[in-house]
């Protein structure tokens, strides 16, 4: 239920800052594609569309996303994501084959620049 909740607060977030952030939307421009993160037996997925610089997610899985994440379970999916260093834990995933990329290697290496855009910013006092 964890990394189902997750999935869905990373969809929000990211719709929100294809709304909201110059920065985020630039890094969407001239991309039309779809993705997903899910599990290995697709019980926990959801896929994100971009399109004119917009995103959104929606439930579930589709035939044939641009690339596609996938975890061994819902649990090393959230903690995965919830790591510390998580370059590192997708690193050593991949490597222990408890994470899956299916498609496009270097729009997976996007997908995560666009995650620094999600950090919450810091109030000036």
């Amino acid at each position: 239920m964890k990394f189902r909740f997750l999935l869905w607060m990373l969809g929000y977030l990211m719709a929100k800052a294809s709304r909201n952030n110059p920065a985020f939307q630039s890094q969407l421009a001239g991309k039309e594609l779809i993705f997903q993160l899910q599990t290995f037996d697709s019980k926990v997925a959801r896929h994100f569309v971009v399109s004119g610089q917009r995103l959104v997610s929606k439930p579930g899985a589709v035939d044939e996303p641009a690339f596609a994440i996938s975890f061994k379970d819902a649990a090393f999916g959230f903690a995965t994501m919830q790591a510390k260093n998580k370059q590192l834990a997708f690193m050593q995933g991949i490597q222990d084959k408890d994470i899956l990329i299916k498609g496009n290697p270097g729009l997976v290496i996007w997908f995560q620049g666009l995650t620094k855009y999600l950090k919450p910013r810091k109030k000036t006092v």
